[in-house]
């Protein structure tokens, strides 16, 4: 999901930072623009996060242009209003695996296979870490609205899902982490009505505005950075 909001955010900081960044998105024409932008310390991949062997095709491409994996942000993911059971009938079954498949499915099969490449690294600290992964949730999470049944359901289970990894991680000296944004202005944001966007930023604990990706990139980097924070969701 590095090709736009979040995850483009994060991609510009971390070369802001002097890293090498791989963009890792279905989107093309966004993920070219964005590596033609940065300049060679970022590389774009067409990776389809549901699928293993576009996904160990991307990372052999990272490892290629740039030699070990150290770091991994895995945004990519999507919503889907629909009730359990409204006007029109009970909520499609296909919607509510497709949400679950991409956001829940996809973000573990990155996890995975980028911490499968991480175990074979040097350590970089006296600790011996080799690696840490930040998964993306959202407040929804923990605070699901009306019509939000799939998208809670798949952020949730990232969620769950990140003690046990980190324990199962244990051993190999990889950290994971995850963040639960809650409103940001994202290009996708920006095409709502102001009265919208308006009424969100009223709601939204102090400060009352949206969120800035470049605030959720911080954090992000933070997570990577700070080597003694592990198996923790942090509500952004």
């Amino acid at each position: 999901g590095g090709a736009s909001g979040l995850g483009a955010a994060t991609i510009r900081a971390i070369v802001a930072q002097g890293g090498n960044a791989a963009i890792f998105d279905l989107n093309e024409e966004k993920g070219t623009a964005l590596a033609n932008e940065l300049g060679a310390k970022a590389i774009f991949c067409s990776v389809n996060v549901i699928e293993e062997d576009s996904v160990k095709a991307g990372i052999a491409a990272v490892k290629n242009a740039f030699g070990d994996i150290h770091g991994a942000v895995n945004c990519a993911g999507t919503g889907d209003a629909g009730r359990t059971v409204g006007r029109d009938g009970a909520y499609p079954l296909e919607r509510f695996q497709k949400i679950i498949n991409l956001n829940l499915v996809g973000t573990f099969n990155v996890t995975r296979l980028v911490a499968e490449s991480m175990q074979g690294n040097q350590p970089t600290t006296e600790d011996g870490e080799r690696g840490a992964i930040v998964n993306v949730a959202s407040v929804a999470a923990i605070d699901g609205q009306i019509g939000q049944v799939a998208y809670s359901a798949s952020k949730a289970g990232v969620v769950g899902m990140t003690l046990p990894i980190a324990r199962d991680f244990s051993k190999l000296g990889i950290r994971i982490n995850t963040i639960c944004p809650g409103v940001f202005m994202t290009e996708l944001m920006g095409m709502a009505p102001q009265q919208m966007i308006d009424g969100l930023a009223a709601n939204a604990q102090f400060p009352p505005r949206l969120g800035d990706p470049a605030e959720f990139a911080d954090m992000a980097l933070n997570l990577i950075e700070n080597t003694y924070i592990n198996g923790e969701t942090i509500r952004l």
